[in-house]
């Protein structure tokens, strides 16, 4: 099966290279690769993709050699790993607040003995059973060390229970949602800061041996991070291309009246 580039990444202590994709451009999966990102987070939490178009954009994935993250829009166990048997590398799980549910997590998208993971055989991720019981015996032999389980904290009650997450086996990294996580400490009576929060993480993270990350907005949050050891970042995407991109070509016009 396909190696995974993000995992390549964390376990040679690197950073991990990631950008946003929330609509339906199979082009920017090639742009993507083309520019040296190892993983797309493919947003369908907040985005509405249409699930054929969801499985062309990860067969572009392979295409072009690019992990593709999902954040998918629901907990159903079945569909979980349907986005892995259709070719994505990864998933990334919202609102993750206490161990229970990442072991839940976990027992969804990894094959035993880690998890309860259904087999099929005849998917993306199996290279479509082309090789037969063979191949998907092989297939077996590496899937669990070549997808990847990423859970949010995005609440108060997840950072204090960060340490419990990251002892978690299976879970293979921890990501803070800064935008959740800032709107929640507004209501939260605590001395708990955004800051105390990517601290703990960290800590929680190097105990454990897990990775961790968040998104990165600007080149100096990105340095920040990186010194705070972390590695899964995530800098750039189409909403915030497309914004840039606009916002230029209409000073052009304001600087070119007629």
């Amino acid at each position: 099966m396909r190696k995974s580039k993000t995992l390549a990444r964390l376990r040679n202590g690197e950073t991990v290279r990631m950008c946003c994709l929330g609509h339906y451009i199979p082009g920017f999966v090639k742009h993507a690769a083309h520019f040296g990102f190892d993983c797309i987070w493919l947003d369908l939490e907040h985005r509405n993709i249409a699930d054929r178009d969801i499985e062309t954009l990860l067969v572009h994935s392979h295409l072009h050699d690019i992990d593709i993250m999902v954040r998918p829009p629901t907990l159903e166990k079945t569909r979980l790993y349907r986005y892995l048997e259709d070719g994505a590398t990864g998933l990334m799980i919202p609102h993750v607040n206490d161990a229970a549910k990442a072991k839940m997590l976990v027992d969804s998208i990894k094959y035993p003995p880690m998890g309860d993971r259904g087999l099929d055989g005849a998917g993306l991720d199996a290279d479509y059973l082309v090789d037969g019981m063979p191949g998907v015996d092989d297939y077996l032999s590496k899937v669990n060390d070549e997808t990847f389980l990423v859970v949010q904290v995005e609440t108060p009650t997840a950072i204090q229970a960060v340490s419990e997450i990251a002892a978690v086996p299976g879970v293979d990294g921890i990501f803070v949602g800064p935008g959740d996580l800032g709107l929640r400490l507004k209501h939260f009576d605590g001395d708990m800061t955004l800051d105390s929060a990517f601290a703990d993480t960290a800590a929680a993270c190097k105990q454990h041996g897990k990775a961790w990350g968040s998104p990165v907005g600007t080149p100096e949050i990105l340095a920040e991070r990186q010194a705070q050891g972390a590695q899964l970042l995530a800098h750039g995407g189409d909403f915030g291309a497309m914004m840039k991109l606009l916002q230029e070509c209409a000073a052009n016009f304001d600087n070119n009246p007629r």
